[in-house]
């Protein structure tokens, strides 16, 4: 009998862990825009030393919430506090499932009264989808994120939405503005003039120096793309590829693909029933050297991500007294973790090495191979430490790196080791051939790991300190 919704598809599989295992999704693709307008190494210096343009417009979905349960629909459902999210704030937005694990994360706007968005991958659009069925007055309206393969079609959504960031990014502002931009905090919206369009804007700061994302409606976004990269050719600016853009979270310090934790809590189990058998959820990739049997083994909670400051018990929400009878002192923290050079010289030679050990294809500048990432952290005498969740490569660090949750004991300065590469030859996932498994060598780094980043981040953001919102 053929799956109707995700429940089927586990109660057939079995085995949760090995039906993810071997989904044949892949890696998490970014569709539509060009893998590369230079080259990835010089899009990445770019966000560092001059300025780029990031187009965010088709790889998130877009779910539109209004109506006079709204806002009761996001507090009921996410850790954060509502107490104060006036018009024209935003706020990173995570909900949990009843047992504490994290579902997913995105950006929440207060776009007017009792009209908000959500933007951010297929989980938590998903979820605050099914949740707004629970006797919610509100209504939901969803823009999905752009196919990945029109194969020459027309593609369209409600909104573009571009950031402009870097060290040069104010003066690009200014200059499509046609005069000076308010610099307002961090997460408030505001507008500003581009191409004769009154556009809204987010002050944010993904490359660590102030700028903006901007949104507005999608028909006039090749007008809009266009006059802000003739302004912003004298300031050197850089359009970034899909290539380079996936990477920029190794330096900001986001892990962006945590496993929903929706597979086993019985109070999800209606949920489970009203996803699809072909949903994210379903077919989602999960990949790396750590193996357990229990999937609950692989969900993170709101520290081990750096989402502890978020967590506001002003409130009642779904998981909050899981999270309450946590310890967050106990919990594992999110670190960087900065590669030996000659591993990952091993790692990038192992192609071309005709008589040496094959590994995993270790790939530029996003290695992942998985849409859920989990490679072991193991100490000096292979005692497993952490989990390693993202891995890719810097340009401006010059150093492969990877984000990490592992225990409190764990220094920053210590050595470990990351095991690259699936036990017993790999899985069926289409991205994994049959190779060994190389113990990296890494050091335990902070995160954010530039300096840039960790110096101009709002605090509790992408930062450990505590969250303002």
């Amino acid at each position: 009998m053929s799956a109707k919704n995700l429940q089927d598809v586990l109660d057939q599989a079995g085995n949760t862990v090995e039906l993810l295992r071997n989904s044949q999704l892949g890696a998490y693709v970014y569709p539509v825009v060009p893998a590369e307008f230079t080259n990835f190494r010089r899009e990445q210096i770019a966000w560092q030393e001059s300025v780029v343009l990031y187009d965010q417009s088709h790889h998130m979905v877009n779910l539109f919430i209004s109506g006079s349960d709204a806002l009761r629909l996001i507090s009921e459902t996410g850790i954060n506090s509502t107490a104060n999210f006036p018009v024209d704030k935003a706020k990173q937005f995570v909900p949990v499932s009843p047992e504490g694990g994290v579902i997913g994360d995105g950006i929440l706007f207060h776009l007017a009264d009792e009209e908000f968005v959500f933007v951010g991958r297929a989980p938590v659009a998903n979820y605050l989808t099914f949740r707004a069925q629970q006797g919610y007055r509100v209504d939901v309206r969803r823009d999905d994120r752009s196919p990945m393969r029109p194969y020459g079609k027309p593609v369209t959504r409600e909104l573009w939405r571009f950031q402009i960031q870097g060290p040069n990014a104010w003066q690009v502002i200014e200059k499509v503005n046609g005069g000076p931009v308010e610099n307002v905090p961090f997460f408030t919206m505001r507008t500003m003039n581009i191409a004769g369009e009154l556009v809204r804007t987010l002050r944010h700061g993904m490359a660590g120096a102030p700028g903006l994302e901007i949104f507005g409606p999608y028909e006039s976004y090749d007008r809009v793309r266009e006059t802000i990269l003739e302004a912003g050719r004298e300031f050197g600016i850089e359009p970034v590829g899909s290539r380079a853009y996936s990477s920029n979270t190794l330096e900001s310090g986001w892990i962006p693909s945590p496993l929903p934790a929706i597979y086993t809590s019985e109070g999800l189990r209606p949920y489970r029933e009203w996803l699809g058998a072909d949903s994210y959820e379903a077919t989602n990739a999960l990949a790396g050297s750590y193996v357990s049997d229990k999937i609950e083994d692989y969900y993170l909670n709101p520290w081990e991500l750096g989402y502890g400051p978020h967590v506001k018990f002003d409130h009642d929400f779904i998981g909050k007294d899981a999270l309450a009878a946590i310890d967050p002192s106990t919990q594992r923290r999110k670190v960087t973790l900065a590669w030996n050079a000659e591993d990952v010289a091993k790692l990038l030679a192992a192609p071309v090495d005709l008589k040496g050990p094959g590994y995993q294809f270790f790939d530029l500048p996003n290695a992942n191979y998985g849409s859920s990432n989990f490679d072991s952290v193991l100490s000096a005498d292979d005692e497993l430490i952490g989990l390693s969740l993202f891995t890719g490569y810097s340009s401006n660090e010059r150093t492969a790196l990877s984000l990490a949750a592992v225990r409190p004991d764990v220094p920053l300065g210590a050595e470990v080791r990351v095991v690259w590469g699936e036990p017993d030859g790999g899985s069926s996932k289409p991205t994994v051939q049959p190779h060994e498994q190389l113990a990296v060598r890494a050091i335990v780094s902070p995160a954010p790991y530039t300096a840039m980043a960790r110096e101009t981040y709002h605090e509790g953001w992408r930062t450990a300190a505590a969250a303002r919102a």
